[in-house]
């Protein structure tokens, strides 16, 4: 409903990939986005991946473009220290102790997350969705903290999801969002929550991102 996001996450990682040796990419997912980078980024490529569903299909998907798909937790790397010239990361949860580790001296990291305005209308009929905080504020102090140069930005827009049966669905996929949701169970919540923000175009709701790039010193 509005203007897209003020960065383009895909161009910044192509920035960013001018000078290094190797880039780490942290939950690749399915390995889609980096399939599309991968032409524009160095030699040496390593991904993680913890989902057992993502995992073989980010394998099958990045191997022929030798790209190295390990199968591991994001916050707790098996890789060894100042491995990697760049590490990037979209919407899957990091350390920042961990980042700091695996990245060379002068290297840098680039990440978009959801930030904690993401979906605030449900709030008033889920009281038990999952209230993260400012990660965004956490994160960057977390870098300031060992040093790093950090930049940040922060971006809200409103959004509509064509239906209620859209967005039902993505909170199916984000078990995180509203613990133990459960569409029978909840669905005098959800209807009034469609009653309240159905519009024209669909079911109303605010998206909100932001991006930190941090970069290690020299």
């Amino acid at each position: 409903m509005e203007s897209g996001l003020p960065w383009d996450y895909e161009g910044v990682v192509r920035n960013h990939a001018a000078e290094p040796r190797n880039v780490f990419d942290l939950g690749t997912g399915g390995g889609e986005r980096l399939a599309r980078l991968r032409p524009q980024l160095p030699e040496r490529i390593v991904a993680t991946e913890e989902w057992d569903v993502n995992a073989p299909v980010a394998f099958r998907r990045l191997a022929p473009l030798q790209v190295h798909v390990v199968r591991a937790k994001s916050v707790r790397l098996p890789v060894k220290d100042a491995s990697f010239d760049l590490v990037v990361d979209r919407h899957e949860e990091f350390d920042p102790e961990e980042v700091a580790r695996v990245l060379a001296p002068g290297g840098s990291f680039v990440t978009q997350q959801v930030g904690q305005h993401d979906w605030i209308e449900l709030r008033r009929f889920f009281p038990r969705m999952i209230e993260f905080g400012d990660q965004r504020s956490a994160y960057s102090k977390a870098f300031l903290r060992r040093g790093f140069a950090v930049e940040s930005v922060e971006h809200d827009r409103r959004v509509a999801y064509p239906s209620l049966g859209e967005l039902t669905f993505m909170l199916l996929v984000t078990p995180w969002t509203i613990p133990d949701f459960d569409v029978e169970r909840d669905l005098d919540a959800l209807l009034a929550f469609e009653s309240e923000q159905l519009a024209e175009d669909g079911v109303v709701v605010t998206e909100c991102r932001y991006l930190i790039r941090a970069r290690k010193p020299a």
